[in-house]
């Protein structure tokens, strides 16, 4: 067993568990959601049961793993630290907080965004995966920041934007979006950038989305047609009675795509 390592990748406790070797080649996997190991390297099977022992349930079945795709192939190669999929909702605010040095009101600033992209990312999270979806959260895009939550799934690909409303009103425009009485801020122009970036980078429509957390009223001007707007907890709804327009395989090169973080790095840093 020793210089095996077992390593998660999606989800905390829904995507699939990568036995390892110590240079990172992966030697197994175990698929959750179908109880399945995964045998890449036959002559270490009863070391791969051992080291994944502890993580299995159930009657599981063991054997080859199938012809895989070229999403799958694409997986196998990703280096752990190049993974995004376990990034966790607000993950660049917890460390802005935790190791940043904003004044009181900044980080109180920090602490709404972080809460209100919690609260979405339960929401887009909670989306079965067993029926085609897939979540990444807090992705660096260069020129732009941030997308917040990027959804993959039968719909197509959506790139969201979290805004906290706390109970205010919201005017989205063209260019900018104001809450309350506070100052207009370009939010709308934010989340077309990003998807515009995510558009490139994947080679597919994404959609932008701004994500409006507990919003009293919304006013969208008639022109704001190519940006959904939608409102927490109704943000389930539109998504699941959505058309469908990408097959399963399609949802799944996208996320593996996605999930790699060199890409979504700028030409400069590749």
């Amino acid at each position: 067993m020793r210089g095996l390592k077992v390593l998660p990748s999606g989800r905390p406790g829904r995507g699939r568990l990568y036995v390892n070797l110590p240079d990172g080649q992966a030697v197994a996997w175990y698929d959750r959601q179908t109880n399945r190991i995964s045998v890449l390297a036959d002559d270490r099977r009863e070391e791969i049961l051992a080291v994944l022992r502890p993580y299995l349930s159930g009657t599981v079945s063991i054997g080859p793993p199938p012809v895989p795709s070229a999403a799958d192939l694409r997986r196998l190669a990703l280096p752990p630290d190049e993974d995004l999929a376990p990034n966790r909702p607000g993950e660049a605010l917890l460390g802005e907080l935790e190791h940043g040095t904003s004044g009181a009101r900044a980080r109180h600033r920090l602490r709404q965004d972080l809460t209100a992209q919690q609260r979405m990312g339960e929401i887009l999270d909670a989306l079965p995966e067993s029926q085609g979806w897939r979540t990444l959260h807090s992705l660096g895009v260069p020129g732009v920041g941030r997308i917040d939550h990027l959804l993959l799934g039968p719909p197509g690909v959506f790139c969201v934007l979290t805004v906290p409303v706390r109970r205010q009103r919201v005017r989205v425009g063209d260019i900018l979006l104001t809450v309350g009485r506070a100052e207009p801020r370009p939010d709308p122009r934010r989340v077309r950038l990003a998807a515009r970036y995510a558009t490139r980078v994947l080679t597919a429509p994404v959609t932008p989305v701004l994500a409006l957390v507990d919003a009293s009223r919304v006013e969208v001007a008639p022109s704001v047609r190519d940006i959904r707007v939608l409102q927490s907890p109704a943000v389930t709804p539109y998504l699941t009675e959505a058309a469908t327009t990408l097959k399963p395989p399609d949802v799944e090169a996208l996320f593996t795509l996605a999930r790699d973080h060199r890409t979504w790095r700028g030409p400069g840093e590749r």
